[in-house]
C-alpha cells in the first residue's frame, strides 16, 4: 500500500450521525430506510476506514486487503488504486467543513499507517477519479493536513 484516498460520504447526503454508512460498507443497506438508498443499495463498495464527525474511526476491511473505494482510478499513470491504496473515508460534504477531530484523527491514522506502509502520497478521490468524482470536495483543508502531518507528510495533494 503506498497511497491514502482520502474520501468524504454523507448517508442520507448532507445528514450526520446515522447508520447509513456502515450499513452501505457492509452491504446492508435498506433501500427502504430512505428514498436516496434506493438507487445505492446495490452498491457493492467499502473503504478501510470512516473519520466520523466526533473522530471516532470505524475500520471496514483489514489494510492488507484491497477495498472497493477509488473505483475506475489512477495516481500518476498507475491505474486501479484500489489495488495499491488505502481509502479513508470522512463522514462530511463536499461543501461543508470537516471538523478539528477529523483533522487530528485523520493525521494520527495517516502516520500510524506510514509506520506499517510504504505510503508516499496522499490524495483525494477527486485526485484518482476526475471528472467522476468531486470529494473530499473544496471544503477539505489539505494545507492543515500537511499541517498537522508535518515533517511526516506524505507526497501528493498532502
Amino acid at each position: 500500500m503506498s497511497l491514502v484516498v482520502v474520501h468524504g460520504i454523507s448517508l442520507p447526503p448532507g445528514e450526520f450521525g446515522g447508520d447509513g454508512i456502515e450499513r452501505l460498507f457492509t452491504n446492508r443497506l435498506d433501500p427502504r430506510a430512505h428514498p436516496y438508498y434506493a438507487g445505492i443499495a446495490d452498491l457493492r463498495v467499502s473503504a478501510h476506514f470512516l473519520v466520523r464527525r466526533d473522530g471516532a474511526v470505524v475500520q471496514f476491511v483489514p489494510c492488507a486487503m484491497r477495498a472497493w473505494h477509488a473505483g475506475a482510478s489512477s495516481w500518476r499513470g498507475r491505474e486501479r488504486c484500489n489495488d495499491y491504496s488505502i481509502g479513508v473515508e470522512l463522514e462530511g460534504t463536499d461543501t461543508r467543513p470537516y471538523t478539528a477531530r477529523q483533522y487530528a484523527r485523520l493525521a494520527r491514522l495517516v502516520r500510524a499507517l506510514q509506520r506499517h506502509y510504504p505510503i508516499a502520497h496522499l490524495a483525494g478521490h477527486s485526485d484518482v477519479a476526475p471528472g467522476r468524482k468531486t470529494d473530499p470536495g473544496s471544503s477539505f483543508d489539505w494545507r492543515r493536513l500537511r499541517a498537522l502531518l508535518g515533517s511526516a507528510a506524505a507526497r501528493g495533494r498532502a
